[in-house]
């Protein structure tokens, strides 16, 4: 048995066999065969291990050649490791003896070798696990006969185990087969545990090197709420996470029965909890988890999950539906923030060398004016007759925000001119997301409708952490001093101005914060459509007062340590049950 600690990405418990993935996509599962099989098994495993080997021995002579035999060497031991007898007997023992696919039992030999490699003091011998992964894969290639298999055509219940899943292939996972993910990479805000949340999947990531600890099969258990993986569990494990899943599951029960009653304190303040989507869809799902509008419609993924531009009318026809999904309720579409890691080939050949600094969001969306105005015009479109707002990201100075805003209005004019219906009184805001606009943000007030704090993206570049980085992701606190007294700053500008604040961030669906930003003066959070539930009881079980007087006490400290010991001890006292 193998337990891990990452990082709690997406609450619940998952149990059931891994499905793990390589960088390639491999699935490896565990597949027993006919006896008659065996023969055949072994025949595709000695072939691939001499084509791999043949592979081997052409690289070393090349490297030889043009880099030299030290360097060489690197192959030599490869093609060594591969030619080891009691590594083919291993296999063919698992194959003959447990019936075992010829891919399944290399796999899992590998794996057991890995293991040793990294258990062992000398750092040098550490570093040849390095090796055993490119010889894994090389082998694996040539037994699979280069057959990858699409994770999105899968046949029974899954747990995920990769290095890393994109929002696109997360998005398109079957919700039915998959139970969990157990990542190598990512942190608490990365898209991979955003869409994790957003899907209701137990998620853990940041496990470093997950993928080479467990093998296609194994039994795994993902407990997204602490963060813990356990790979290979004994029946007492079992049983003990069996017990904590029926008990989120009835915690979530509980939550349902908040569905339709108001989020008012018990002092009579009303707080609109709304929701943040990334498809028109998940309109629908929000508003029936209780949430009173959608805060936040992310309309990247448009663009994301096609290989060209989408037009005008595809565009208008997702904005449309995503209004007839919010059913009447307030739905603010946030224009595209395209750029940085999400920039896709179509759009753009040149990649930033340093992307989230660089042509991004609304700056690449004023470069690209002809995209830009396609975009707005099917949002325009979209918004007759409803109550749909819209919202600029990533600005940093007044003359981002007024270009973009005469831009509309450039648009406004030739949907006019073209005699096409579109809502000409559509409400207009902003993201603060950046230190920049944090502080000009009595500017900004005066001239939108409403800001909404990315407690995300402020957060990185205030601490100059970059979220998707495992090596600092830990870094990564939204309840650091420095960004809460930006936030306060921000919602004292929308007060003098008589501007409605809201925050969109992870930090609105986080149980912890709740407090914490009410009594910073905040009345409005979008959060994932999951977290509705669990903050509105937590809303329903406090007053303004106990929230001003908890955002006094962490305003006085200086280090996040002092401020997350704090809350989590505030956070126990309304709400024990709370998987914090």
């Amino acid at each position: 048995m193998i337990t891990k600690k990452g990082i709690n990405a997406s609450p619940g418990v998952a149990i059931g066999p891994a499905l793990v993935l390589d960088a390639e996509e491999y699935r490896i599962p565990r597949r027993t065969i006919d006896p008659s099989e065996v023969p055949a098994e072994i025949r595709t495993l000695d072939a691939a291990l001499e084509t791999s080997r043949q592979e081997l021995s052409e690289l070393r002579v090349a490297a030889a050649r043009k880099l030299g035999d030290k360097t060489a060497a690197i192959f030599t031991f490869h093609e060594e490791f591969i030619a080891d007898k009691p590594l083919r007997a291993a296999v063919v023992e698992a194959i003959e003896k447990n019936r075992y696919t010829a891919a399944y039992s290399f796999g899992q030999e590998m794996n057991r070798r890995e293991r040793l490699f990294r258990n062992v003091a000398d750092s040098y011998l550490k570093e040849r696990v390095r090796d055993l992964y490119d010889i894994e894969k090389r082998v694996l290639r040539h037994i699979l006969g280069r057959v990858r298999e699409r994770i999105t055509k899968l046949t029974e219940p899954v747990v995920i185990v990769a290095h890393d899943i994109t929002p696109s292939q997360a998005i398109s996972l079957d919700r039915d087969h998959v139970l969990g993910f157990a990542i190598n990479v990512g942190g608490q805000t990365s898209h991979t545990a955003i869409i994790a949340r957003m899907l209701d999947i137990p998620a853990v990531v940041a496990l470093n090197d997950i993928t080479t600890d467990i093998a296609g099969g194994e039994t795994i258990v993902i407990d997204g709420t602490h963060g813990i993986v356990v790979a290979n569990p004994d029946d007492d494990t079992i049983e003990r996470y069996h017990i904590r899943q029926r008990e989120y599951r009835a915690f979530e029960e509980q939550l349902a029965e908040l569905r339709d009653l108001p989020a008012v304190t018990t002092d009579g303040v009303r707080i609109s909890l709304q929701a943040n989507i990334e498809l028109a869809a998940e309109a629908r799902f929000a508003l029936d988890t209780g949430a009173e509008g959608i805060g936040l419609y992310r309309t990247e993924f448009l663009f994301l999950s096609s290989d060209r531009l989408p037009s005008e009318e595809q565009q208008f026809e997702a904005f449309r539906s995503a209004v007839r999904h919010a059913r009447g309720k307030p739905l603010i579409i946030r224009t595209m923030d395209l750029g940085a890691e999400k920039m896709t080939d179509y759009l753009d050949q040149h990649h930033d060398h340093n992307p989230a600094l660089g042509l991004r969001s609304l700056r690449y969306c004023l470069s690209h004016l002809d995209m830009f105005k396609t975009h707005l015009r099917a949002i325009l479109r979209a918004a007759l007759d409803a109550d749909v707002r819209i919202m600029f990201p990533m600005i940093t100075t007044l003359m981002e925000l007024r270009q973009a805003r005469s831009t509309l209005h450039d648009v406004m004019e030739d949907l006019e001119d073209d005699e096409i219906p579109f809502a000409r009184d559509v409400m207009v805001g902003m993201m603060v997301e950046t230190p920049a606009a944090a502080l000009l943000s009595n500017a900004f007030a005066k001239e939108v409708a409403f800001m909404s704090i990315g407690t995300n993206d402020l957060t990185q570049y205030t601490l100059a952490v970059d979220r998707a980085n495992e090596r600092v992701a830990h870094l990564f606190s939204s309840h650091n001093p420095a960004v809460l007294k930006l936030i306060r700053d921000i919602v004292l500008a929308g007060k003098r101005a008589g501007v409605d604040v809201s925050v969109c961030g992870e930090m609105a669906g986080a149980p912890m914060y709740c407090e914490l930003l009410i009594g910073l003066g905040l009345r409005q959070l979008s959060m994932a459509p999951t977290d509705v539930p669990e903050i509105k009881k937590i809303v329903r079980s406090t007053s303004i007062k106990r929230c001003e007087s908890i955002a006094r006490k962490v305003m006085r400290f200086d280090a996040d340590r002092q401020v997350l010991n704090y809350l989590r001890d505030k956070l126990r006292e309304i709400d024990p049950e709370s998987g914090i």
